[in-house]
């Protein structure tokens, strides 16, 4: 099982490194799954995610204060403008566009609602 955790783990993390270049795919919460599967799965890797000079800050941020970085929010906020944006161009129907403005706000709430950094 523990191997099971750890193959997730590297999942997240490898889905984490594709978020910081591309807008739409978050990093943070991917680095936070990492570190849940490796605490279960490999202790070696989750003190590596942990203590790494760039990974590990967002990581202890949440874990210490439930903070994110004010930076962090900023580019949440415009990746969701930026989706429900795309959705209104290529004309979603409205019901979906209700939902979906339901989902982003209660995402946008949550961030904002958190300690900043």
């Amino acid at each position: 099982m523990r191997y099971i955790w750890t193959i997730a783990g590297l999942i997240c993390v490898g889905l984490a490194l594709l978020g910081i270049p591309l807008p739409l795919l978050p990093t943070v919460p991917f680095l936070l799954l990492a570190a849940f599967c490796f605490a279960r799965g490999s202790k070696r890797l989750h003190d590596w995610l942990t203590t790494h000079p760039r990974l590990g800050h967002p990581i202890e941020d949440w874990n210490q204060r439930g903070a994110i970085l004010i930076k962090a929010k900023l580019l949440a906020t415009i990746s969701v403008a930026l989706v429900f944006g795309i959705s209104l161009v290529f004309g979603v129907p409205i019901y979906v566009l209700a939902v979906q403005a339901v989902a982003l706000g209660l995402v946008m709430v949550f961030i904002w609602t958190r300690p900043s950094q």
